[in-house]
C-alpha cells in the first residue's frame, strides 16, 4: 500500500563504485530529499564509498550537503568533513552549530564581508570561496577574490579552495572555467584546489591537463546516485477499483465519468510529490503550447498522470489527493487488481517515497 522505490542493489552499488573510480577527486552531494533515497541513506552510502577507496582509488574524505539544517543527519552517518553548499551568512542556522559538528564543517563563502564576519566569529573556520559564474546565483567576482586575498594575507588560513557552480549548458564550460581559474591566479589567493559542479568527465580531464598545478574536485549528485536509471524502479499499489458508467459522479469535486470505465485508486499523491510540477526550463513554442493544453485539460479532469498500466500512462480522474490518486481506465483496457503494483514515472528530486527497498 505504498509508493515504493525499488533498487537493484548490486547494479546500483556497481555504478557508484564505477563513478567514484571515474572521478578520483569526487565529492558526493547529498542534499534535499536525498535524490529520493533520503539524505541519511546517501550519507551512509558515501561512508560505504569511503570504505571502498581501495577499489575505486578515490579517497572520499568530504561529503556535500545543501544547507546547515541538513548537517546533523549527515554528520551522524558520515565520518569525514562536511561541505555546506549554501553560502554562510551571519544569521540563521549557520550560527547554531554544536562544537563537535562545527569542527567538521567546511563553509562556502560568497561575499567578502561574510569572510570577514566568519573569521571574526571563528578564526579557525575552514571554508571555500565561491566564484560568480554565469549562473549569477552566489559568488565572488575577480575583484572580490582580490579583496578576500587581502583579508587572508599570506599567513596560514582555513581556505580549502574555490568553488564553481556552473549552469546545465549543452555547450562546453571550458571557456568560462579558464577565465575563472585565471581570476583565482590573478587574485593572489594561494589555493590551487577547485571544486566544480556540472562539468563532464571530458571537461574535467581537459581542465586537469591545462592546469597541472591545480587539484580538481568534482561535486557530483545526480550522476552519482541516479546515473543508472535502469537500477531504479518506482511502483505504486492499487488500493481500490470501482466501475463507473457515463455520468456517474466521483471524487472530492463530484466530477462525472465521461464514459464507461473504471476509477482506479493508487498510492501516491501530493504528499509524495505526485502531481506537483516544477517550472520547466524549455522555452520552445512547442513546450509552451503543451503547457497551455495541459491547463485546458485540467479544467475537465483529463490530465495524463505519471502512473502506467501495461505500459500506457493513464489519466488522472481528478487532481491527486494527499496520499492517493484516482485514475480513469476506459472500457476495453485491462483493469488492474487490488494489491497489484503499477509503474510510476517521477522526478526523483521532488518525490518522497514511503519505502525505499534496496536489494
Amino acid at each position: 500500500m505504498s509508493l515504493t522505490l525499488s533498487v537493484d542493489g548490486e547494479r546500483w552499488r556497481a555504478h557508484l563504485l564505477a563513478t567514484a573510480t571515474r572521478f578520483p577527486g569526487i565529492v558526493p552531494v547529498a542534499k534535499g530529499n536525498g535524490y529520493g533515497f533520503t539524505l541519511g541513506r546517501l550519507a551512509r552510502r558515501a561512508q560505504w564509498l569511503a570504505e571502498h577507496a581501495d577499489e575505486t582509488g578515490a579517497a572520499i574524505d568530504l561529503l556535500s550537503v545543501g544547507t546547515y539544517d541538513e548537517l546533523p543527519e549527515a554528520a551522524s552517518r558520515f565520518d569525514g568533513d562536511l561541505l555546506v553548499l549554501t553560502p554562510w551568512r551571519p544569521f540563521g542556522a549557520a550560527l547554531e552549530l554544536d562544537e563537535r559538528t562545527a569542527r567538521r564543517v567546511i563553509h562556502t563563502v560568497s561575499r567578502p564581508e561574510d569572510l570577514t564576519a566568519l573569521l571574526e566569529r571563528d578564526p579557525a573556520a575552514r571554508f571555500v570561496l565561491e566564484q560568480l559564474t554565469s549562473m549569477r546565483r552566489h559568488g565572488m567576482t575577480r575583484r572580490d577574490l582580490a579583496t578576500a586575498a587581502e583579508v587572508l594575507g599570506t599567513g596560514r588560513s582555513g581556505l580549502r579552495g574555490v568553488a564553481m557552480h556552473l549552469p546545465l549548458n549543452t555547450t562546453s564550460h571550458l571557456g568560462e572555467v579558464n577565465r575563472l581559474v585565471n581570476d583565482v591566479v590573478a587574485s593572489g589567493l594561494t589555493t590551487r584546489t577547485v571544486f566544480v559542479s556540472h562539468l563532464t568527465h571530458a571537461e574535467i580531464t581537459t581542465l586537469a591537463g591545462s592546469y597541472p598545478d591545480f587539484t580538481v574536485r568534482p561535486r557530483i549528485g545526480t550522476d552519482l546516485w541516479l546515473g543508472d536509471r535502469g537500477a531504479l524502479a518506482v511502483r505504486a499499489t492499487v488500493l481500490d477499483v470501482h466501475e463507473v458508467d457515463r455520468g456517474d459522479t466521483f471524487g472530492y469535486r463530484g466530477r462525472s465519468a465521461p464514459k464507461h470505465g473504471h476509477i482506479v485508486i493508487v498510492s501516491g499523491g501530493t504528499a509524495h510529490g505526485i502531481g506537483l510540477e516544477a517550472p520547466t526550463g524549455d522555452q520552445s513554442l512547442k513546450a509552451r503550447a503543451a503547457t497551455l493544453a495541459r491547463g485546458g485539460l485540467d479544467a475537465v479532469g483529463f490530465v495524463r498522470s505519471p502512473f502506467s498500466i501495461d505500459g500506457k500512462q493513464r489519466l488522472f480522474a481528478e487532481p491527486p489527493h494527499m496520499q492517493a490518486s484516482m485514475l480513469f481506465v476506459p472500457s476495453g483496457a485491462r483493469v488492474p487488481r487490488v494489491g497489484e503494483e503499477i509503474e510510476v514515472r517521477v522526478r526523483f528530486t521532488a518525490t518522497d517515497f514511503d519505502r525505499v527497498v534496496i536489494g
